[in-house]
């Protein structure tokens, strides 16, 4: 399934890098428009010396360990969300009658490589925070459990959005607004939302479990909001929970579509 996955991406890359001109341009833009979302906490902090509490490198802490998981699914399966697309224009019946899976294919069609600048952006944010952090070296074992969890519950995401859409085929900006929006969520402390909502990306869309409970854990922080300690070791229980219910959902989209006959 990973070599069938990076042979159709090498395909569709193979393919864009065909006009290498566009190609470097579309990379360098991609890594212009993340640095924007950076350049709003810099912006932030210009005016202040604190977020809820937090530091300007330990915001850019929690947004480098957000951002790093979902830029490299945003590379490799947020494709995940032009389902409709294939539904209403009649194509998805192709990627079903194929002998790879449908969700593979779905996830590298039209794989663009270009993409990549935002993980470079977001890995470079997390690195130069984590060296400018007085952090504790025995908590570092944490950051590739994070990086980690953060994969598997934002695929899990893209996924329930891309089964979702077997049903919601006129609405893929709905289900927008729990992958690109689940990012812009946890770039920041999740300090500044109100409580309701900081339960409800804990204990319904674990959310939390990205970057802000483990963060707080490598940061030596106490949860402003009380939550107990042993929640900062939940994100590799959280995960593959959300991604058995995502591999469900999905399984039911594809067994209740119905071909459009075109």
């Amino acid at each position: 399934m990973v070599r069938t996955y990076f042979l159709l991406a090498w395909t569709w890359t193979r393919a864009a890098a065909a006009y290498p001109v566009s190609f470097w341009l579309m990379t360098v833009l991609s890594l212009a428009v993340a640095a924007t979302d950076l350049a709003v906490i810099l912006v932030v902090f210009a005016n202040t010396t604190s977020l809820a509490g937090f530091s300007r490198e330990e915001v850019l802490f929690l947004y480098g360990a957000a951002s790093l998981p979902f830029t490299l699914c945003d590379l490799f399966v947020s494709n995940l969300d032009r389902v409709s697309r294939h539904i209403k224009d009649g194509t998805l019946d192709t990627f079903l009658i194929r002998p790879a899976g449908a969700w593979l294919q779905l996830a590298t069609d039209r794989f663009t490589p270009t993409r990549a600048g935002r993980v470079v952006q977001a890995a470079v944010v997390l690195v130069w925070a984590v060296a400018a952090l007085d952090l504790d070296p025995g908590r570092l074992w944490m950051l590739p459990v994070m990086t980690a969890t953060g994969l598997v519950i934002f695929t899990a995401l893209w996924t329930l959005a891309g089964a979702a859409q077997f049903a919601l085929t006129d609405a893929p900006e709905v289900v927008n607004a729990f992958t690109y929006g689940g990012h812009q969520l946890t770039q920041y402390p999740l300090a500044i939302y109100g409580r309701d909502l900081v339960r409800g990306v804990t204990y319904v869309l674990p959310l939390a479990f990205v970057n802000w409970q483990p963060g707080l854990y490598v940061l030596g922080r106490a949860d402003p909001f009380g939550t107990p300690e042993f929640m900062r070791f939940l994100g590799p229980v959280a995960a593959p929970a959300l991604a058995l219910l995502a591999a469900l959902a999905w399984r039911q989209g594809v067994r209740h579509y119905r071909s459009t006959g075109s």
